[in-house]
């Protein structure tokens, strides 16, 4: 084009390049580190039915606790979020596990300080390792115990009691 021709008017102006923000936030050391991951948040203290997080979910992988934790706050419900099926307590769809957990696969509660994890009718199953993995339907659990959902496997902990649920 030379530059005695008129510029034409349907061109759509050049894209601002975006800047760095001031201050960028560390880059986590995993993709879950501080991050809560889609479908994912914690329940607001006086959100009905739910209480501040009184416990946590830690992922193993090989046999190991990892540096990924999902706090609970009882009444809990673990699985993948679906638009379909609505949200869920802890969302597990972002790690390479979550393809074996169902979308309401298993719910964490407590009553009197007793925790119980109960499996929601998942295609998988919910396991409780005590002398070897046995499948439950509702069991107790305490602090340390091991958990699995299908073959996404967890640590429980108790972080603080636990008040009544609504």
């Amino acid at each position: 084009m030379s530059t005695d021709e008129p510029m034409p008017t349907d061109v759509e102006p050049a894209a601002t390049v975006a800047t760095e923000p001031e201050d960028p936030q560390p880059e986590a050391d995993h993709p879950h580190a501080g991050v809560a991951a889609e479908g994912f948040s914690t329940p607001l203290d006086d959100f009905p039915g739910h209480e501040a997080s009184c416990g946590e979910i830690t992922v193993k992988r090989g046999g190991a606790p990892t540096d990924i934790k999902f706090p609970i706050s009882p009444p809990a419900v673990i699985g993948r979020f679906d638009p379909a099926v609505g949200p869920v307590d802890v969302d597990l769809a972002s790690l390479p596990e979550g393809s074996y957990v169902s979308r309401k696969h298993a719910k964490i509660t407590c009553d009197n300080n007793v925790w119980t994890l109960s499996d929601m009718g998942s295609s998988n199953g919910t396991f409780i390792l005590r002398s070897d993995f046995e499948r439950v339907d509702e069991s107790e659990i305490k602090d340390g115990d091991e958990f699995a959902l299908g073959n996404a496997r967890f640590v429980f902990h108790v972080l603080d009691v636990c008040e009544p649920q609504a």
